[in-house]
Formats: structure tokens, sequence, C-alpha cells
């Protein structure tokens, strides 16, 4: 297992997965949450979204199984909605809208849909299509170290980078996540086709 171990895919992995969950592009909402008096407790928020991640990863090819779509029919349908995602900080525009019940800030909307919500879901799926596993769990596990640094420094965070600073990350990310959308699309689609 571990001689898989391969740092430009964890690196990889990594950026795919830090632009999906985007805690940076979340500090906004996730201060808005504190004034509002939603209050949250960071480990917990980390350690419930990693432990729904780490579940999705290895138990979501075999529900796929359940319904009959094998990993490279969900690597397109995942790049349909990383891209989609990346217009979303692109253009400012809210296409995955939260209207859940529940008020309580931990669980909702922080660890689901914001950490761990469908992009993330989708996005550990579709990287196995292209990774190996241990790669994708290290890249996983340093997403969720510096999700627990964010949430835990907010404050501090959004004095040092500035709306302005946060804003252009966001838009930055944005970006990155439209091209990865167009690799996983064009790298999964042409197996599709040939099956």
């Amino acid at each position: 297992m571990f001689s898989t171990i391969n740092f430009q895919e964890i690196l990889s992995a990594f950026i795919v997965l830090f632009a999906v969950i985007d805690i940076i592009g979340s500090i906004p909402i996730i201060i808005d949450l504190k004034q509002k008096g939603r209050n949250f407790n960071a480990v917990k928020a980390t350690v419930i979204s990693f432990l729904l991640l780490i579940g999705f990863f290895f138990a979501g090819e075999m529900l796929l199984k359940l319904f009959q779509v094998d990993i490279t029919s969900f690597a397109v349908a995942g790049a349909f909605i990383i891209f989609l995602m990346s217009l979303e900080m692109i253009l400012d525009v809210e296409i995955f809208k939260n209207q859940g019940p529940i008020k309580e800030a931990t669980l909702v909307p922080l660890v689901f849909p914001l950490l761990a919500g469908a992009g993330s879901f989708t996005t550990l799926l579709s990287l196995r299509a292209e990774f190996a596993a241990i790669n994708i769990i290290i890249a996983l596990i340093l997403n969720m170290v510096w999700v627990y640094i964010v949430l835990s420094m907010t404050g501090k965070i959004e004095h040092l980078l500035g709306k302005g600073g946060i804003y252009m990350l966001r838009k930055f990310f944005g970006i990155i996540l439209l091209a990865i959308s167009v690799r996983l699309f064009t790298a999964n689609i042409a197996q599709l086709i040939g099956n």
C-alpha cells in the first residue's frame, strides 16, 4: 500500500480537494454564522467531516455498484458538478442553494454542505479514477488539518487576508477548479466512449 505513495499525486489531490472544500472561500459564511449567534465547534466539525468523507470514499464505490454506475461515469458526472462549482466561484452566482431546515451551525451548514457536501463526495470518487487511494487519503487528511486551522482561526485569517484577499483567492481557485473539471471530463469521456 505504502509503495504507491506518490508526492505528485498527493499534491494534485490536495489542490483539487482544497479548491472543492474551499474553506478559505467559506470564511465570509462562517463569520456571518458567528455574527448571527450560530456558534460551531471546530474539532467536532473537522472530525465529522473527515469521517463522512472517508466513509464515502470507501463505501461510495459499493453504493455506485448498487445503482450499476461505474467510476468512469461518476467521474464524468463529477466533472459537471465541479464545473458548476467553479462557475459559482468565478461568476459570483449561487447554483447550489442550501435550504436545510436545521438551525445548528456545526452540522448544517458547516459540515454539510460546506465541508462534506455533494461536490466533495463527487470529487473523492472522481479522484479514485486517476490516483492511488493512499495518496487521496493523505491529501484528505492534510486538507482536514488545514480546515481545522482555518475554523479555529477564522477571525485572524479574515483580518490577515481582508475581504479583497478572500475574494481574489476564491476567483483563483474557481479558475483552477474549472481547469480540473475540463481535465477530468476529457480524461474519462474518451474511456467511456471506448467502452
